[in-house]
């Protein structure tokens, strides 16, 4: 431990024992019955420091209040990252030592009601100003330093005039993309981590008509359409007796009984997929939800894979999806300047084997949205729905 560090130490140990407040007079104080003596400076940055353990998220907490940042990771005491929507990039933030990395993890995550510590060497759990937190203690984390990883969750949701500045929508594709909703076709926004999945479908459902009520089932409640009418429902993890877990497939069928317009699931990501597609085939329309995947064209086997877990059998599954689900739209990050896209847009359809692959209907370009094989459905589909595309 170097000296600055073991000056912190002996002045947190100090307060811990006396329940004191790190103000300038308990610093000096408690740096007096310890032989120790500091010019005004010094005191004043080591008020600053014990604060900033107290408070918020400490050090990162400036990081957060960014507004272009996403994501703030980190790694170990001097390797903090942040991602500002163009990739990642080095913090100039540090932590004194490892042991003050797992401090602040703990923190957190005690304010969350979740518990981290040996016995509980991982979480996953939402701040109370909404932020979403990852930590593993080490030696789970190898390197001997708590790995922490934060995902902002910001309060205003975006508008599709939004996406359509940031290139996320190309010019004219939010025509398509009403007609998508005003047709009510069900859906999945699928793509990778960060590829901004939640946004796309948060802006989405805005496009709703505001006389539709949305249930939305979310393991962390991050979806935040610009709507008038919304319903929420997160689940919720097992106490430390290992009781009273509430999981995605628990909500789906309450959130079939609280007569949702459309349903929504935050993260199709286990065996809910089953109670998903079941309400999907039982007159709810419109509904959807986000899916990790590579691919559009991957989706019917990232299914199968999920839906195998809840021992759906294959044909089974793909029957349940011929008839529930219209439309994959994938969403991409650019590996050059960490731009978010909708790269296609894919229909589904159903083969003479009874199996369900994708067709790309329309695909991204910078002029905007170029027709594919599958436009010609994709455009049936709509005007089914009572839209022109």
């Amino acid at each position: 431990m170097n000296a600055a560090a073991g000056l912190l130490e002996t002045v947190r140990l100090r307060l811990a024992e006396t329940g004191a407040e790190p103000t300038p007079g308990n610093v000096t104080a408690a740096l007096g019955d310890r032989g120790r003596l500091l010019g005004d400076t010094a005191v004043r940055e080591v008020v600053r420091t014990l604060r900033s353990e107290l408070d918020g998220a400490g050090p990162l907490q400036p990081l957060l209040a960014e507004p272009e940042v996403t994501d703030v990771l980190v790694n170990g005491p001097d390797e903090v990252w942040i991602d500002r929507g163009g990739g990642l990039e080095r913090a100039p933030v540090r932590f004194a030592d490892a042991a003050a990395v797992r401090r602040l993890a703990q923190r957190l995550a005690a304010t969350a009601g979740r518990r981290l510590d040996d016995a509980s060497p991982w979480t996953d759990a939402r701040l109370p100003d909404g932020t979403r937190m990852h930590a593993v203690l080490p030696p789970v984390a190898a390197g001997g330093s708590t790995v922490l990883s934060l995902r902002v969750i910001r309060p205003r949701a975006f508008a599709l005039a939004d996406l359509l500045a940031a290139g996320t929508v190309p010019p004219g594709g939010d025509r398509l993309l009403r007609a998508v909703l005003a047709a009510r076709l069900s859906f999945l926004v699928t793509g990778g981590t960060g590829s901004g999945k939640s946004t796309l479908l948060a802006t989405l459902l805005g496009l709703a008509d505001p006389a539709e009520r949305l249930v939305l089932v979310e393991d962390s409640a991050e979806l935040r359409p610009d709507h008038p009418h919304v319903v929420r429902l997160e689940t919720r993890p097992a106490n430390q007796e290992g009781a009273g877990r509430v999981g995605l497939r628990d909500l789906v069928p309450q959130a079939l009984r609280m007569r949702p317009d459309r349903l929504i699931v935050g993260e199709v990501r286990g065996p809910e997929v089953l109670e998903l597609l079941y309400a999907l085939n039982t007159g709810h329309d419109g509904c959807g939800g986000t899916l990790h995947a590579n691919a559009a064209a991957d989706v019917p086997a990232r299914l199968e894979a999920l839906a195998s877990g809840a021992g759906l059998p294959r044909a089974a599954l793909h029957s349940q999806l011929a008839a529930a689900l219209h439309l994959v739209v994938h969403v991409v990050r650019d590996r050059g300047t960490g731009r978010r896209r909708i790269a296609e847009i894919h229909t589904l359809d159903r083969t003479d084997t009874g199996l369900v692959t994708t067709t790309p209907a329309v695909r991204w370009t910078p002029g905007g949205f170029a027709p594919d094989r599958g436009h010609e459905r994709l455009r049936a589909l709509c005007a089914r729905g009572g839209a022109a595309l």
